[in-house]
């Protein structure tokens, strides 16, 4: 097999073997419609987290604030919520508000040059202390109305509601990338930010868009896992972080080598989550699924240079 072919659909390939290999294992139970839509579900929410890093790293940033962003719209959304507020202002405020805070980030990374990893995990410890603050360190639950629970556990049809947000998500910003001048932009100032300013690309500007996309989305990804789970708790969306960036990482090896888009990171998330259910299957304990991730990930970033071992 070509080096050429690893590197652009390594992920690929990787997903088809498991898949196989589950299938195999558990032949009753995993190779089944059912089980394909339980998937869906499971990974609905990493695959939108997911974008929003994806959106981050397409112009060669790291947003390392989007668990705190996460838990801090799934703990407002829910307070809101049980303070009596309607439920889709509770859910669009926590979301307006942590765009704000990604375009703050932004601004702090493009006005004062500040490494992008070093002020969002700043930010984002600023910002997980908010959210402890407003909670008192107790998750939320009870007195949460059966119709904000709507978002993440009602189904339309047989297909769960968080699958289809995971659907309209991905094919939305599939569209901004690759149909927008928007979305072209991004990537030039990804490729290179010098020859895209000289070329008339506000830089700064657009930049700073991102990273507001980018806490958006995490804030969307905290309210359906309040949704889903019916309570939020203020540290509910920090084990997130790592996950996402092994789906855009994995990502890198599907369809564009090395670049960050939007169908390999959902194509990562969703070897992640085959990953995870085939294992549950198996009776695998938790702790060993994340090694298997992490080895997943590092090989994803092997394949990506995979050239460089001729040298």
């Amino acid at each position: 097999m070509s080096n050429k072919i690893l590197r652009q659909y390594g992920t690929l390939i990787a997903l088809f073997v498991v898949v196989v290999i589950f299938s195999a294992l558990k032949p009753g139970a995993f190779p089944t419609f059912a089980n394909l839509v339980n998937i869906t579900r499971q990974i609905s929410l990493l695959t939108i987290i997911s974008v929003g890093a994806t959106i981050a790293m397409v112009v060669a940033e790291f947003d390392l604030s989007i668990g705190a962003v996460a838990s801090f719209g799934g703990v407002l959304a829910a307070g809101f919520t049980v303070q009596g507020m309607n439920v889709v202002l509770s859910m669009l405020i926590p979301i307006g508000l942590s765009f704000l805070f990604g375009l703050g980030n932004g601004y702090l990374i493009t006005r004062f040059r500040i490494f992008s990893f070093i002020a969002t995990l700043s930010t984002g410890t600023i910002l997980g202390g908010v959210t402890f603050w407003y909670t008192g360190g107790a998750t939320i639950f009870g007195g949460i109305p059966d119709s904000f629970l709507w978002l993440g556990q009602a189904k339309i049809g047989f297909i769960p509601v968080p699958t289809i947000l995971m659907i309209a998500v991905v094919v939305f910003f599939w569209f901004i990338f690759s149909w927008t001048e928007f979305g072209r932009r991004l990537y030039a100032i990804g490729g290179n930010p010098v020859a895209s300013r000289l070329s008339g690309v506000h830089v700064s500007r657009d930049k700073t868009y991102a990273f507001g996309l980018s806490s958006l989305l995490s804030a969307f990804t905290g309210v359906i896992l309040a949704s889903r789970l019916g309570s939020a708790h203020p540290t509910g969306g920090s084990g997130m972080l790592l996950q996402a960036y092994a789906a855009v990482f994995l990502g890198m090896t599907a369809f564009k080598a090395g670049i960050p888009n939007i169908w390999g990171t959902f194509i990562g998330s969703l070897l992640i989550g085959v990953v995870a259910n085939g294992l549950t299957m198996l009776q695998v304990p938790y702790f060993l699924q994340d090694i298997v991730t992490g080895m997943i990930v590092i090989l994803a970033v092997i394949l990506q240079h995979i050239d460089e071992w001729r040298g």
